[in-house]
Order: structure tokens, then C-alpha cells, then sequence
């Protein structure tokens, strides 16, 4: 798979509410399947399973097995490298232009 399929995978999974919450949810802990589905009530089982199997195909979710129990672990580095490729670099050239202007606005 090319970089910019993985990309696209990754772009697609954050595409949902659903899913940016349950990345939320796994910021500070990992979580069980069950406990996933127990705090999003609204949705039914089958469907937060489904949410966490896009996650996991984008490579953000890593599902350890523990007996019977399914662990979700949030993986930030692919979030980390589309900040690395386009976020980083275009906050930067704002930053630059703003310094420049802020210069400008100073020197008159």
C-alpha cells in the first residue's frame, strides 16, 4: 500500500464524529470493547465495533486480545505523521507571513 493510500485511510476514519470521539475516549487509556460501548449508549454494539474496525484498518487503533476481553490502544503516529507532512509545515509558512507583516506593521 502507497503512503498516500495509508493517508487516505486515515483521512477517511477521522472523517466521523464517531470516530474522532472514540479516539478521544482512547487519548488516556486504552479500553475494552465493552467499556467502548457501554459509553457511546446511543449507538448499538455491532455498530462501535464496525467504528473501532475503520480505526483499526487506518492504522490509529491497535486491539490487543486479554482472554476474552478485546483492548483498544489509541496509535497517534499516524495522526502525528499528517502533522509532519501538512500541518506542521503550512502552520509554519502562516507563522512566517504573520512575523513578516507583524515586522511591517512595527517599522512604519
Amino acid at each position: 500500500m502507497s503512503i498516500h493510500e495509508e493517508y487516505d485511510k486515515v483521512f477517511k476514519a477521522l472523517a466521523s464524529y464517531i470516530r474522532r470521539q472514540i479516539l478521544d475516549t482512547l487519548r488516556d487509556q486504552p479500553m475494552t470493547t465493552g467499556a467502548m460501548c457501554a459509553m457511546f449508549e446511543k449507538i448499538d454494539r455491532c455498530t462501535v465495533m464496525q467504528h473501532l474496525k475503520v480505526l483499526e484498518d487506518a492504522g490509529l487503533v491497535i486491539a490487543e486480545r486479554r482472554g476474552r476481553e478485546r483492548w483498544n490502544h489509541l496509535n497517534a503516529m499516524p495522526i502525528q505523521d499528517i502533522h509532519d507532512r501538512w500541518i506542521g509545515p503550512h502552520a509554519a509558512a502562516a507563522s512566517a507571513k504573520l512575523a513578516r507583516f507583524k515586522q511591517a506593521v512595527e517599522a512604519q
